[in-house]
């Protein structure tokens, strides 16, 4: 996105009580959040908002400054991404409640598909500590990107095990980029950064307020394949995490402990509900999930095409024949484009017509895939 236009994507999400709805809401009013920031009071009403609603936000005009909004970011050495963009986490856009702006510290990568929310009691026992170590290490090393809140406990111990297994993690903030909580993870925090990504749903500068974390672990469950209790007390956040991973359709994973240990308790419980899958290693995960067909549709997103053009049709084109005319009426492009666009990606070996201008995209299997798919399918 553009920073002309980003830079009002930053400044609404300063607004109270504007979240996705309602920056939904203003996006198909006004065609734009550029056109929404100059609307009146009785304008935001006439787009959806309610009256209180569109008088904070036509007041917040006076306090907040798009420009130095954007400023401000740029200055942190933050990306912000908004649910447009190509860098926003995929399996993050198709939650319900996806935060219109994702503040980054760091880089999310495409192998970040490939992750697993790993979670947690903040006040761990010994055998906490260690089977969430030695699970966290393993599932990185097969390659996964682990998730988790950067919070004391086994969210530290998580990121830490990723780090030094050489993998990616990713830190999800419950205040502003720039307000480290806890303090002492400060140089943990950096470390991801260089070797992953620290994000954040809140404005730079927003405490840690205690309301906000049970809200980011929605971002946990919402950016990974599936959520892993490693120990939680009744009590524990980590149950709301995979409460959320139960209702954004992901799977839930729980590390049975003992039935006398009340940090075992939560996590037991979901074992006993059903609503989350006993394992007891990274190989149980690895395979109920099945990572090797997730890995091989990462890889092939690795050939999608740069030109934008391409890629914009390549999005309409499926294993299934599609015709043209309908390629351009669903891509709003014009037909010399799509139809250039389609003859380039056949001499690429991306797709393929199948007679009477249908196409499909071609699917080049490797050796290596199709035995793991006669191991696990």
């Amino acid at each position: 996105m553009e920073i002309s236009e980003l830079k009002y994507w930053i400044a609404f999400n300063r607004v109270r009580r504007v979240g996705r709805a309602r920056v939904a809401m203003l996006e198909a009013h006004f065609g734009s959040l550029s056109e929404a920031w100059g609307a009146s009071s009785a304008q935001l009403q006439q787009a959806g908002l309610d009256r209180r609603t569109a008088a904070t936000a036509a007041r917040s005009r006076s306090r907040i400054d798009p420009d130095a909004e954007m400023e401000r970011v740029q200055q942190a050495g933050v990306t912000a991404l908004t649910w447009h963009d190509d860098g926003y986490p995929p399996r993050l856009k198709e939650i319900y409640d996806k935060p219109p702006v994702l503040y980054v510290k760091g880089e999310i990568l495409p192998e970040d598909e490939r992750s697993l929310a790993v979670v947690g009691t903040r006040r761990p026992t010994a055998y906490g500590r260690e089977v969430a170590r030695q699970v966290t290490s393993d599932l990185a090393q097969n390659g996964l990107t682990i998730v988790s809140g950067l919070a004391k406990g086994v969210d530290g111990i998580v990121h830490q095990a990723a780090l030094e297994a050489g993998a990616r993690t990713i830190a999800v903030m419950g205040s502003g980029l720039d307000v480290m909580y806890p303090r002492e993870h400060g140089e943990l925090a950096s470390q991801i950064a260089e070797n992953g990504a620290v994000v954040s749903e809140f404005p730079l500068g927003t405490r840690p307020d205690s309301q906000n974390f049970p809200r980011r672990n929605r971002i946990i469950s919402g950016m990974s394949l599936g959520t892993l209790v490693a120990e939680a007390p009744e009590s524990s956040g980590a149950l709301l995490t995979a409460r959320h991973a139960l209702e954004q359709d992901r799977e839930v994973f729980c590390i049975p402990g003992s039935i006398l240990a009340p940090n075992s308790r939560g996590g037991n419980r979901l074992i006993r509900d059903s609503a989350a899958k006993l394992v007891t290693c990274a190989d149980d995960i690895i395979e109920e999930l099945n990572l090797t067909t997730i890995e091989y549709q990462i890889e092939l997103a690795a050939f999608f095409p740069e030109d934008e053009a391409q890629a914009a049709v390549l999005k309409y084109v499926t294993f299934d024949p599609i015709h043209i005319d309908e390629i351009i009426r669903n891509s709003s492009l014009a037909s010399s484009t799509v139809s250039g666009a389609l003859t380039m990606m056949e001499l690429r070996g991306l797709i393929r017509q199948v007679g009477g201008m249908n196409y499909v995209r071609l699917r080049e299997s490797s050796q290596e895939y199709q035995t793991a798919q006669g191991e696990h399918g």
